[in-house]
């Protein structure tokens, strides 16, 4: 919205200058974006009167002048202007004026002739770029006048950045309240006076869609005269305001608009056939607009029609066919409230923005159109003549917005806003905005003014409190409260913790989106059904991820472009899935995992040890040295992701809790890898937790170490063999490990020998070879009995 300082001031003047002035709007929510002078910095111009205009006697393009500036004797002045002509009136900077770029005027001679002044185009007073000519000023500027006050240039004009919930603030009037109220000065509303009718012409109006048009007034204007030009204080304004001046009938409509908020229209009368009807469009209806495009609305588009058809996008933009020209006589004068329901969107939907839809669409003063429409008659009359009909309005009163009260606790605003205020503080400050109030103990009722469609809820008035009292006025208090420290259970570390120990085995973290590629979902997770989003950021990122694996791969993509050779990367994050018992949300599950993937070289490239490709057993590692303390199990597993030979699901005391394994090769080609990663994930709270420590006091007797070896089908989980040994009750068991896995000859070739090393020690006594031997005959068995093992010969 841009407005004109001297405009607003004839509403409101407060004692304040252009800048607190600017400084006050932003602050009460009205963003200046722009304030910017009228005209540059001049002095020692004047309005002059060409008495006489010769030609020069040296020069053909010249002019010697005779120029009344309102001295005793009239100013002799040497012009090339080639409007230049005796009886017109001028800016003249007399001799000791300074121009805008600090340029002098002094006494000269030109090709012989002296001259003492200048005459002044429009650019060369710095207040446009038209440089054709003189500047004609109007007919009745009086001589001598300083041109700054002729043509009001100590000005500036504002542009206010409006948030859509103030659309009142769309016009000078919705402005100047917002000032009155701030500032406690008085508003002077402009005086409307009801025109009388002179005829009794009208023009029927019909409302065939109160849902989207419940008020339409018009009126029939006769034997006026478009021809008539728009009177200079109005097209300055207009041009202040950032509005092109078309004609003075077409000024006036966008005049009352700036004024008062109301956009209207004006039809040839002669035009029109029958009733107005407004009413949706239908199939088949077609217009030709004012800008030359023709449309063919869709049913959700609001139309102004006639007996012949659509005459106006309704609240948008009106007809070519049915516009006024030069030839109109008679005029049809539209004053409407629009639903802003009925108008958002629309006009975008064609290609094109109209003021009339940027405030329509935002909602305007549904009290305001009979008022407009005798404000606009009044100006047409003067300005063009003619004769008024009666106002004819079609009113739907229940379609109306209705304007519910509010109720607003005091001692809910004193807490929100953070100062202690009273019911009459608070009633005064509402008041102001001119809406009445009702005090009844702590509590304050408001009925919301009809051009106030944002005052619905006690927030809202909350806001208006802090808004007309001034945020700068609302003291800076630090917040205070207690903190305490949350009890952390031992047993569970934190994320960070695991964050720390991953870094410490050389993986870097990294963050990707939750939102993924939907192949990424197929590929990876073998999700033919993920969540999908309603507006994605991005076309490819349009499903939530329900695994971390993407991402990593994703990046790892992105790593080896960029020539890294060595990739090692984890992510902690949440992840989505689809769950008619999910919590918190129902319907959906949100786990926290951590994954990791591992690329390239075991170890950094150096000379003490052998480059070799990073595989499943050193990924392993990292996971077990992340759940270290806890039972693991590495259980084989298919999974859409992984190598159908190289992926295993991870059991931890016996609960799955995640998987690892080797990308699948499918997925190494189809995403451009050299190589296959290894990668991991795991549920996030099963690896957080960790076992506490037990105490075993250190045995001071010898420990006795036994190898064995047993022979078992080959099929038998190696994992499977090693549980059933540490399940054996024996205490002097101090430890089962696996140190060597063989086939081949001197084995069945079903079969597989599979070597543990056993440590013995009792924390009593030094052991016998006896009690060894025996406990050597628990454990193989138990594996006999469990799994067929046999001793290995």
């Amino acid at each position: 919205m841009q407005f004109s300082e001297h405009w607003l001031r004839t509403f409101v003047s407060p004692a304040l200058d252009s800048a607190a002035l600017g400084h006050l709007l932003t602050m009460a929510g009205l963003e200046v974006e722009e304030s910017d002078a009228v005209a540059p910095a001049f002095e020692g111009v004047v309005v002059a009167e060409i008495l006489e205009a010769n030609p020069h006697p040296n020069a053909d393009r010249l002019r010697v002048c005779k120029v009344d500036v309102g001295a005793s004797e009239p100013l002799q002045i040497v012009c090339g202007a080639p409007n230049a002509a005796a009886g017109m009136k001028v800016p003249c900077a007399v001799v000791g004026a300074v121009l805008p770029g600090d340029f002098q005027i002094k006494a000269a001679k030109l090709r012989g002739v002296e001259s003492f002044g200048m005459l002044c185009s429009a650019r060369e007073l710095g207040i446009s770029d038209a440089h054709e000519g003189l500047l004609a000023l109007p007919a009745d500027f009086t001589v001598g006048t300083n041109i700054r006050d002729a043509l009001a240039l100590d000005d500036v004009c504002f542009t206010i950045k409006l948030t859509p919930n103030r659309a009142d603030c769309l016009s000078l009037l919705g402005v100047a309240r917002d000032v009155s109220a701030l500032t406690g000065t008085a508003l002077t509303e402009p005086v409307v006076t009801p025109v009388p009718a002179r005829h009794e012409i009208t023009r029927g109006v019909r409302l065939a869609s109160p849902d989207g048009c419940p008020r339409y007034v018009g009126r029939v204007l006769r034997n006026v005269d478009p021809t008539r030009p728009t009177p200079a204080w109005m097209k300055q304004r207009l041009e202040r305001c950032g509005v092109r001046s078309i004609s003075a009938i077409v000024d006036v409509t966008n005049y009352v608009m700036l004024e008062l908020g109301q956009p209207l229209h004006a039809f040839d009368n002669d035009k029109l056939q029958g009733d107005v009807v407004v009413r949706w469009a239908q199939a088949g209806d077609k217009l030709l607009l004012l800008n030359g495009q023709e449309v063919e609305p869709d049913a959700r588009t609001l139309l102004i029609t006639d007996a012949s058809g659509p005459l106006a996008l309704a609240g948008v933009m009106g007809g070519e066919l049915s516009g006024v020209t030069d030839a109109t006589r008679d005029v049809f004068l539209e004053s409407a409230f629009f639903q802003p329901d009925a108008i958002v969107g629309r006009a975008r939907a064609y290609g094109f923005s109209s003021d009339a839809s940027h405030r329509f669409e935002r909602g305007v003063d549904f009290e305001l159109a009979p008022r407009a429409m005798e404000r606009a008659t009044e100006l047409i009359l003067s300005i063009c003549g003619g004769e008024a009909g009666p106002a004819v309005e079609s009113l739907d009163a229940q379609a109306l917005p209705k304007r519910e009260s509010v109720t607003l606790r005091v001692s809910r605003a004193s807490q929100v806003i953070g100062i202690p205020f009273t019911a009459a503080q608070i009633g005064e400050i509402l008041g102001r905005l001119g809406m009445p109030v009702t005090i009844e103990e702590d509590r304050v009722t408001v009925t919301p003014a009809s051009y106030r469609f944002d005052l619905r809820i006690e927030e809202d008035l909350i806001e208006e409190i802090a808004r007309i009292h001034g945020y700068e006025n609302i003291p800076e208090n630090l917040p205070q409260g207690t903190l305490g420290m949350l009890p952390l259970p031992e047993s569970r570390r934190s994320a960070s913790a695991l964050r720390r120990l991953l870094a410490g085995r050389e993986y870097q973290e990294v963050v990707n989106y939750a939102f993924v590629e939907e192949a990424w979902e197929r590929d990876f997770c073998g999700n033919l059904d993920p969540i999908r989003l309603a507006n994605p950021i991005a076309s490819h990122l349009s499903v939530m991820r329900s695994s971390l694996l993407g991402g990593l791969v994703g990046t790892l993509a992105t790593n080896q472009r960029r020539r890294a050779s060595r990739v090692r990367i984890f992510e902690i994050g949440r992840c989505f899935a689809k769950d008619a018992s999910g919590q918190p949300v129902a319907g959906y599950r949100q786990p926290m995992k951590v994954a990791g993937l591992a690329w390239g070289p075991a170890s950094a490239e150096q000379w003490g040890l052998a480059t070799r490709k990073v595989d499943f057993f050193d990924v392993k590692a990292d996971v077990e040295a992340m759940l270290d303390g806890r039972s693991l199990e590495f259980v084989r597993l298919t999974h859409p992701a992984l190598h159908p030979g190289r992926a295993a699901e991870v059991r931890c005391d016996g609960v799955a809790i995640g998987w690892i394994g080797e990308l699948h090769p499918n997925w190494v080609q189809r995403y451009d890898l050299a190589t296959a990663p290894v990668v991991f994930e795991l549920d996030l709270q099963a690896a957080a937790y960790r076992p506490l420590p037990a105490f075993v006091a250190p045995s001071k007797f010898p420990m006795v170490v036994r190898d064995l070896a047993l022979v078992v089908r080959a099929a038998t989980p190696v994992g499977e063999l090693l549980a059933v040994l540490r399940e054996a009750p024996l205490n002097i068991v101090q430890a089962i490990e696996i140190f060597d896995i063989y086939q081949g000859k001197g084995i069945d070739p079903d079969s597989k020998s599979v070597a543990f090393r056993v440590r013995f020690q009792h924390t009593d006594q030094t052991l016998e070879d006896a009690e060894v031997d025996a406990a050597i005959d628990v454990l193989v068995g138990r594996a006999s009995e469990r799994l067929g093992a046999q001793l290995r010969s």
